[in-house]
């Protein structure tokens, strides 16, 4: 979406960094959406009318604001783009209901091709968006996000869609023996309990209240209820240590991805490329974070997964801050493809990591508020890309980003290491992780 939005507003207004402010009004919103939309998939019972009424809206707000991007005055555009930022939080919901169809000890490797299945959008939305480009002169680069949109519209209603939490508001806790046989922790790990397929009496469970108290809302009022919908993921992601200092460290990370679509379309044309090779950029970086992603699938570790975040964040920054020695298109191709195969353990990593660490009752919750601040991070990137893209050039601009990653990278690993307070809420036991932790097939 957006380098298909970049590609469009350059093509009709000569002026990619305008595309900036479009991204800004379609992802802020996300902030107060995302909480909210988690909450409410985990507590339904029947999500699939709240799934589709929001896949439909979210599919036809990007359709109208790619055809109007441009061409319509800014405040109808930005309107229509804040509808986008109201609804696509379903995404990532949709992504926190893996736990009820995957068995907890295949999780890790659910979640690792879970990751790689973005990539895949990912290399297919820009790659698609460059083609068009380059032969409709960019006026109709969001064809092919339009039409992907609309048929996931009408293979959305194939998926079963399992319901959320008893009535009772009860919920299934491991045993230490169990929560480690479950590895990869991701939801297996899911500390207080098993959110996922695996019924109670086959994981071997002790149950106990959830942290919601009983029924629905736990007993609270209404008022109290929709609090607790906005606040509940933050709750959790302030009081753990993994979870504060992952959320810290993605959150700058994205406040300078914010900018890499604008950038790439500004480098391709520093580099005497035309506008639409910034979506080749994008690709490549799609490509290195596919690969980076499944073999996540395959060698990632609940217990090593702080440290591979920090690692991958180093190293993504890193490769980003070469762009700015890059002599030629080619050249740009290899750091933005390096670039990708050190962020796609990072995301893979810390769909992981809030699973094991939340509750099962909030993990929708911390999922789309996690999701809701790095987006909230990428609002603004976007934004300030769009006030400094003049001022700073296309070589200012891919080191702020970077310089974002190692600041980032270096938060994180000071809150990580920050004394415990107390016991981190919802963590399973992961003494036995390493050494159980489901391996892929060969």
């Amino acid at each position: 979406m957006a380098t298909a939005l970049v590609l469009t507003v350059e093509a009709r207004t000569g002026h990619a960094a305008t595309a900036g402010f479009l991204q800004t009004a379609a992802t802020l919103p996300y902030v107060l959406s995302g909480p909210l939309i988690g909450h409410a998939l985990d507590r339904a019972r029947r999500p699939r009318p709240v799934v589709m009424a929001l896949a439909a809206c979210y599919a036809a707000a990007a359709a109208a604001l790619l055809a109007m991007a441009g061409r319509s005055p800014l405040a109808l555009a930005l309107t229509v783009a804040a509808v986008i930022g109201v609804t696509e939080p379903v995404v990532v919901a949709l992504t926190s209901l893996l736990p009820r169809y995957v068995p907890a000890e295949r999780l890790p490797r659910a979640y690792g091709l879970e990751a790689s299945s973005y990539n895949v959008a990912a290399i297919a939305g820009p790659g698609l968006a460059a083609v068009l480009a380059s032969t409709t002169t960019g006026t109709y680069a969001g064809l092919a996000v339009m039409a992907s949109a609309f048929a996931a519209l009408l293979v959305l209603p194939l998926l079963p869609i399992p319901g959320g939490a008893p009535e009772d508001g009860r919920s299934t806790v491991l045993s230490a023996a169990d929560a480690a046989q479950d590895g990869a922790g991701e939801a297996a790990a899911r500390p207080d309990g098993g959110d996922g397929p695996a019924p109670a009496e086959r994981a071997g469970v002790a149950e106990r209240p959830s942290p919601g108290g009983s029924g629905k809302n736990g007993g609270k009022n209404g008022v109290a209820a929709a609090a607790d919908a906005v606040i509940g993921g933050l709750s959790v992601l302030v009081a753990n240590r993994v979870l504060r200092a992952l959320t810290v460290a993605t959150s700058l990370a994205w406040l300078g991805w914010g900018g890499i679509a604008v950038t790439a379309v500004l480098l391709a044309e520093r580099l005497d490329a035309a506008p639409s090779a910034g979506g080749q950029l994008m690709v490549a970086c799609a490509v290195g974070s596919l690969a980076g992603s499944l073999a996540s699938a395959r060698w990632l570790r609940a217990r090593h997964a702080e440290w591979v975040t920090v690692a991958g964040l180093v190293a993504f920054g890193g490769t980003l801050a070469a762009l700015a020695a890059a002599p030629s298109l080619p050249w740009a191709m290899l750091c933005f493809l390096a670039a990708g195969l050190c962020e796609g353990p990072v995301f893979a990593a810390t769909l992981l990591l809030r699973q094991r660490e939340s509750p099962p009752d909030r993990l929708g919750q911390v999922n789309t508020t996690g999701g809701s601040l790095k987006i909230g991070a990428f609002a603004v990137g976007a934004a300030l890309t769009g006030v400094l893209a003049d001022r700073l050039g296309a070589i200012g601009l891919v080191l702020a980003i970077a310089a974002c990653q190692f600041i980032g990278a270096a938060l994180g690993v000071l809150l990580l290491r920050a004394p415990a307070r107390g016991r981190r809420p919802g963590r399973a036991t992961r003494a036995a992780d390493d050494r159980t932790a489901p391996r892929s097939p060969s």
